[in-house]
């Protein structure tokens, strides 16, 4: 007689039915949405400043959410690994908007673009994180996974510090003291720490030397 399905394995029976790409379709028309949002003057009195950062919280919600594909599978055996290099793509598209927004329609000097870069430190961690994305969306296709073989998965852990740069570059844009830019570097010191073999860590120094 054979065994009943888990809950988890229900959920993946399901979700091995349902394709990736609509998330490209909803990532594009919600970019585009806020886009119009702000044409229209929905967004307030500021709203280039509104865009972008609405682009740029969108983008670290899917980072969040492409940091929590592993820690889930490994804790509840639900598994969205089929949807996380859109996920990831997704991310890289709304930081380049992010920065589109900041350097076409804000900043709108290429010579202020690059001393920005140099004078605000928040400015530089975010450059830096936006720069450390580019591989990685490059990368995000089964021909560089078999290209690089396992430099493949150590080219995408640079993903672990792009995602702390990217919520410290959210805690000194913000002014003043905000909740919510350190409830997202907590997600992701979280959702990183799930990733390190505490048990072996533990054991490792325990032994004798």
């Amino acid at each position: 007689m054979a065994r009943p399905l888990t809950p988890a394995q229900r959920i993946n029976g399901v979700l091995r039915r349902v394709p990736a790409w609509p998330l490209y379709v909803l990532g594009v028309i919600w970019a585009g949405f806020l886009f119009w949002q702000a044409l229209t003057g929905r967004l307030g009195v500021e709203p280039i400043n509104a865009l972008e950062r609405e682009y740029g919280d969108t983008a670290l919600k899917l980072l969040v959410a492409g940091l929590a594909v592993t820690p889930l599978m490994k804790y509840t055996r639900i598994s969205l690994l089929k949807f996380r290099r859109a996920i990831g793509l997704l991310c890289f598209f709304f930081v380049l908007a992010h920065f589109s927004v900041w350097a076409l329609l804000d900043v709108q000097s290429l010579g202020r673009v690059w001393a920005d870069i140099l004078k605000r430190p928040y400015v530089t961690v975010g450059m830096i994180a936006f720069l450390g994305l580019i591989p990685l969306a490059l990368t995000s296709n089964d021909w560089s996974i078999r290209r690089l073989g396992r430099n493949w998965r150590r080219l995408h852990q640079l993903v672990y510090g792009i995602a702390i740069l990217g919520a410290v570059h959210y805690i000194w844009l913000a002014k003043g003291f905000q909740i919510e830019p350190l409830v997202y570097l907590g997600l992701i010191l979280g959702l990183l720490a799930t990733r390190i073999r505490w048990k072996s860590l533990f054991q490792q120094r325990r032994a004798p030397a």
